[in-house]
């Protein structure tokens, strides 16, 4: 069975049902984390998506599992990316809920590989059976979210956090002084 030329390993209500969540919640991630990303970081629009974006992903990922479960071993590199997207948004969600000094260069680089790890598994999984997508080959599904991601990531990090921010490096101890 197939649905909209991706094919579905099975035909089961609860798994149809399952699969339903499953891109909602994603869609509803993509869209949430992508509002939290360009609104302003301040009360209001962005930390609103980005509890959307948060409780999006832990059905995703509670999702995730079971169908990775179903398709044991086939989707066992989905799972990493599933777990690496849930992780590191829950430690950028925690720094910003600590808000101890510091806390945005941790949670500016969390939240932002979690949406790349969630953008990379969805490319990996369906990327194949997606127009013009299909002719790219296999490799290009898991680099080319980083290949974007990455660098603005990156850049979105150095302005937010440069070295200034940083707590001061203790100094290596010189006999000689």
């Amino acid at each position: 069975m197939s649905i909209a030329g991706i094919p579905l390993p099975s035909s089961a209500a609860w798994f149809l049902a399952l699969v339903a969540v499953h891109v909602a919640a994603g869609l509803v991630a993509v869209v949430a984390g992508a509002v939290a990303m360009l609104s302003a970081k301040r009360p209001g629009r962005h930390p609103r998506a980005g509890n959307v974006y948060f409780w999006s992903l832990v059905v995703v990922c509670a999702t995730m599992a079971v169908i990775v479960m179903y398709r044991w071993p086939a989707d066992n590199a989905l799972a990493l990316l599933g777990i690496v997207a849930f992780v590191t948004a829950f430690v950028g969600r925690r720094a910003r809920r600590r808000a101890r000094p510091g806390w945005e260069c941790v949670h500016i680089p969390c939240m932002g590989l979690s949406y790349v790890a969630l953008v990379t598994a969805f490319y990996v999984d369906n990327g194949p059976h997606l127009p013009l997508w299909s002719k790219l080959p296999p490799f290009a599904f898991w680099l080319f979210p980083s290949a974007i991601g990455l660098p603005l990531l990156g850049a979105v990090w150095w302005k937010r956090c440069p070295p200034s921010k940083h707590e001061p490096r203790p100094r290596a101890l010189d006999p000689a002084t």
